[in-house]
């Protein structure tokens, strides 16, 4: 073969030798100092990638463990990473537009970075090295990948995380509505000659804030629940763990070190702690809680009356002054990037968010990142009840309940352990006056004073975000022991779900709570299908009605109110009850009931039997006939790894048996139709569901919806969507010897 330079001129063989040895890394300048340092602390952490692309980590120390495991989630899914700390940081609008700057300027109210900055610095040494070894994973990630175009965050910084410090799909700063924020700070200065007052007309400003709705939103939340070893075949404590989240919100993996780390379980992206998972003798499933941990105060304020504009609030016989902020929130247009400037006001009791009827409205609630962090990280650690308890006299856990099992047998339920004392004498579900100091917190409830259940003799607790006080069957905490602050749930269809399920049994194995977390019941509709029933049957012979809906009542006549993907009862039901909901919410929240009571005592036979027959009629026009499997509707589908993802009936997808968890399912999949779209596609519901037995060893299984990466082009991206669909959950390989044989591939940071 010829040499392919032979035919070049001497002088330009010389001039390409130089090049090439110019940029040879034998003659580049020095390696900064910071990239050597994450290189050799990546030679220290190992990656081990099971046949699932879910990744194993290992390292010396738990700051190596950290750093491999924020490789490894960059690796999978960059950028949901940095969105979160876009959205945690308030820089959203940098990204994507004027569209979010309200959203910013919400968490700016209360993320300051030099603020995080101070707190780094205060933080203990221990958690600062944690802060500093995922600063590097994600920064050494980047460095290695200079493919991958951050929107905004060209390099991480240590301070960082403490923006985002739990890891709830939804924390307390976002129970402030941005529509009242905008109001209030989007129309120029406030400091004139009168305070605006911003009226309402409708008492709703005056509403506690939503956690959520069951009448009107999908709900959110979570299931968890533990068995005691005395109701299970083996005699050894079992653990649900199944958030209900938006789909693909968490990553999967495991992070072990030499110092005492070994946790397995669902990460959020972007934290560097299992949220949601075990150790090798314990185990915690958060789910969210209905405590009372955010208050708002109204502010009688008083038009200024000095030169300098100082505005003033009362408390007590005090006029205080206002404290006054600039925050400037930069945001991106077509022309490059602009700002907006605010000028935003505190009073003791927080930052104003909105008004009402002529009163400033502040808000109050937990304020503490380090504690959460620490909290966040070293329950992971805790092998026992008493080390998890001792993580828990933190006090910084504000949105979660936690339902608890170890390897010791114990199983537990501890209730959001940060929640405010407070005068019993005032309603805190609603705004209190901010001039009476009676209103004032006057710290915060010890461990032993919120609700916390050990070892209930029923040998079984939940919570599937329904009120604590059905949890434990006979067992169960009493409400009247507690001020009425510490939980403003109710019980759902989803809680007498659970109550029937987990009080079944006193032999229950792995696959039995899983039957159970996937059972097929829907309570939901046991009190308004006989009113339907009954409706049609008190038809007069010679009503219309009684012929054109004779097959469909007689189909759910037969129905055993439960769902399957062949199932054309639950269809029909489903549609039905979505019909009743959109006619009959306003009626129902008015008489203060929940909706299917309303249905049931409240609604009148005619608008019953219509119901049903627009439903018919909507499933006609959608597919040609009412008569349509629930599988052939509803449909996981993942197309691309969009965080606001859109959906095609023309694409592939994977029909799903379960139901909005609204219907009272346990196994939760929340659903609707697109633009341009009849199937309906899943968003939420059951993102990561995992039963644990504890004994001599941990023994796990597992599924996550879709998979584990976020590019398209990945065997992981949907490789469990059947298994997902089908809750067929697969082994979780949680010792060495079990990656034997499912090991994909092995690498240090940097070598992939």
């Amino acid at each position: 073969m010829k040499s392919k330079t032979k035919n070049f001129p001497a002088a330009k063989i010389i001039l390409l030798a130089i090049i090439l040895a110019l940029a040879s890394p034998l003659h580049a300048g020095p390696e900064p100092a910071e990239l050597t340092r994450q290189r050799q602390q990546a030679a220290q952490v190992t990656i081990v990638r099971d046949d699932w692309g879910i990744a194993h980590i290992t390292g010396k120390t738990d700051a190596d463990a950290v750093f491999g495991m924020i490789y490894a989630q960059a690796e999978d899914d960059f950028n949901r990473i940095e969105v979160n700390y876009l959205n945690s940081m308030g820089r959203l609008a940098e990204a994507e537009g004027e569209s979010k700057i309200y959203q910013d300027l919400r968490m700016k109210l209360f993320i300051d970075p030099e603020q995080l900055k101070a707190q780094y610095q205060a933080s203990p040494v221990w958690l600062q090295k944690l802060m500093n070894a995922w600063a590097d994973g994600l920064n050494f990630y980047l460095a290695n990948h200079p493919e991958v175009k951050p929107k905004v965050i060209q390099h991480f910084e240590p301070w960082m995380v403490l923006s985002f410090t739990e890891g709830s799909i939804g924390g307390d700063i976002e129970r402030i509505d941005l529509v009242k924020l905008e109001d209030f700070y989007g129309k120029g200065d406030h400091i004139g000659t009168e305070v605006p007052a911003h009226n309402f007309s409708d008492e709703s400003s005056l509403l506690p804030i939503p956690i959520n709705d069951e009448l009107d939103t999908e709900p959110t939340g979570s299931n968890g629940a533990a068995i005691a070893p005395s109701n299970t075949a083996n005699h050894h404590a079992l653990l649900l763990i199944n958030p209900h989240t938006s789909f693909f919100f968490r990553s999967e993996l495991q992070m072990a070190s030499s110092e005492g780390l070994d946790a397995y379980g669902a990460v959020t992206w972007g934290q560097f702690f299992i949220y949601q998972g075990f150790n090798d003798r314990a185990g915690w499933m958060h789910t969210s809680s209905a405590v009372d941990a955010v208050d708002q105060y109204l502010e009688t304020v008083t038009p200024p009356k000095s030169p300098d504009r100082t505005v003033f609030y009362k408390y007590g016989n005090e006029n205080r002054p206002i404290a006054e902020k600039q925050i400037t929130v930069p945001y991106k247009t077509p022309q490059g990037m602009a700002q907006k400037i605010f000028t935003v006001y505190y009073t003791s009791h927080g930052p104003i968010v909105r008004a009402v009827n002529g009163k400033w409205v502040a808000i109050k609630l937990m304020q503490e990142p380090i504690k959460a962090l620490e909290q966040s990280y070293l329950r992971t650690k805790a092998r026992n009840y008493k080390e998890y308890w001792k993580t828990m006299e933190l006090q910084a856990n504000s949105s979660n309940n936690t339902i608890f099992a170890d390897a010791d047998g114990d199983i537990a339920y501890f209730h959001g352990n940060f929640i405010p004392r407070r005068d019993p004498r005032f309603d805190f579900t609603r705004p209190v006056d901010g001039s009476d100091p009676a209103t004032d917190w006057h710290g915060l409830l010890t461990v032993e004073e919120t609700p916390r259940l050990l070892n209930p003799k029923s040998g079984y607790l939940f919570n599937v975000n329904n009120w604590p006080w059905a949890g434990a069957g006979e067992s169960s905490l009493k409400q009247s022991d507690y001020p009425r602050y510490v939980d403003t749930a109710s019980e759902t269809a989803r809680g007498l779900h659970a109550i029937r399920v987990f009080s079944a049994s006193h032999s229950f194995t792995i696959d039995s709570l899983i039957a159970a977390a996937y059972d097929s019941y829907l309570p939901w509709f046991d009190k308004p299908l006989p009113a339907l029933l009954n409706a049609y049957n008190n038809l007069p012979a010679t009503s219309p009605q009684k012929a054109q809906l004779a097959v469909q009542i007689q189909v759910l006549r037969e129905w055993n109110h439960r769902w399957a993907a062949d199932s054309i009862p639950t269809t029909l039901a489903i549609y039905w009850a979505e019909d009743l909901r959109t006619r009959l919410d306003a009626q129902a929240r008015k008489g203060g009931l929940v909706l299917q009571e309303y249905i049931a005592t409240q609604a009148s036979p005619e608008l019953l039997l219509n119901s049903l027959a627009s439903a018919s009629a909507k499933l006609t026009t959608d597919f040609g006939t009412w008569r349509v499997p629930w599988g052939r509707i509803n449909r996981f589908q993942r197309i691309n790894d969009d965080i606001d993802p859109s959906f095609t009936d023309a694409a592939p997808s994977i029909p799903v048996p379960f139901t909005s968890s609204m219907w009272g399912s346990l196994a939760s999949f929340g659903a609707r139709t697109y633009p341009g779209t009849k199937e309906r596609y899943g968003i939420s519901g059951n993102s990561f569901v995992a039963v644990v037995e504890f004994g001599d060893k941990v023994h796990a299984r597992a599924v996550t919806a879709g998979g584990e990466s976020g590019h398209p082009d990945s065997p992981h991206f949907d490789d469990e969507a059947q298994r997902y669909a089908a809750g067929n959950l697969r082994e979780v390989y949680f010792y060495p010897d079990q990656l034997k044989g499912h090991t994909q591939t092995t690498y240090h940071p940097g070598e992939q």
